[in-house]
């Protein structure tokens, strides 16, 4: 009997010793965390796709609170969640322009040609290694291998027809397929863009033009046509400055090879 008793007062003095040095360590060594950092966190969608160009949302949450992101960093929660974490930094709310990923190719399979029949991994990472690039006589279009929809945590991507495309009303710009493209398709653009140049060959007319129906040829037609100077021609392919584009259409109106399309 005096031996239990010893027992349990045994475990009952060590248990009061383990818990007053808990407790002693717990103040001393207590992280004082910024209450702003997880009002932040909360007001964030949680999402951890890493578009912020943080580790999740978190490491998002975190800069903000330190100054070092601005209250706008969340490209998932667009400006519905920059103004919830404006209210909570207590500054005004930074404008933002909302973005969406465009592929900047239209040579699906029944406007490409091919110059072999490829049989293998469905990946653009590894289809970048084999021969020509890739099957599509166009060394720079779209190898639709499908990489960009694996990495698509909003299932805003897919293959049409053996090329990308996204849906706008499901893309949250994030930048995981723009990251993922071997061939640099993708990019992100204004939302309300009205029309982009959907192709990225930089071979000279005729080549391009072998290889696709609706390559661009670097003819520069859409240049002259533009009112506003929006649109440049380098390296045989158009590009259009979004910002100068009053979404006319002109320019794809007088293009010779359908290349510039309607967002």
């Amino acid at each position: 009997m005096i031996g239990i008793v010893t027992a349990v007062a045994t475990v009952g003095i060590v248990g009061i010793f383990v818990g007053l040095f808990l407790g002693v360590a717990g103040i001393k060594f207590k992280v004082e965390v910024d209450e702003r950092e997880e009002a932040v966190l909360r007001a964030l969608p949680g999402n951890n796709c890493g578009g912020c160009g943080y580790a999740g949302c978190s490491g998002l949450a975190s800069a903000i609170a330190k100054g070092e992101a601005p209250v706008n960093g969340c490209p998932v929660g667009g400006e519905p969640v920059a103004k919830k974490v404006s209210e909570i930094m207590g500054v005004e709310e930074a404008a933002g322009v909302k973005k969406v990923a465009f592929v900047a190719c239209n040579g699906d399979c029944e406007k490409t040609s091919s110059n072999y029949d490829y049989s293998g991994n469905d990946d653009c990472r590894m289809l970048s290694f084999v021969p020509g690039g890739g099957a599509k006589s166009c060394n720079y279009g779209c190898l639709g291998g499908g990489s960009c929809v694996k990495e698509c945590p909003f299932d805003a991507i897919h293959i049409v027809r053996g090329i990308a495309k996204v849906d706008k009303d499901k893309c949250k710009a994030c930048g995981k397929c723009v990251a993922v493209c071997p061939k640099g398709l993708i990019s992100l653009i204004p939302y309300d863009s009205g029309y982009a140049v959907a192709c990225s060959s930089k071979d000279k007319g005729p080549v391009t033009m072998k290889a696709c129906e609706v390559g661009c040829i670097g003819c520069g037609i859409c240049v002259r046509t533009c009112a506003n100077a929006a649109v440049t021609v380098t390296d045989f392919n158009a590009t259009i400055e979004q910002e100068k584009c009053i979404k006319c259409g002109a320019c794809a109106a007088k293009c010779p090879k359908k290349a510039i399309v309607n967002l």
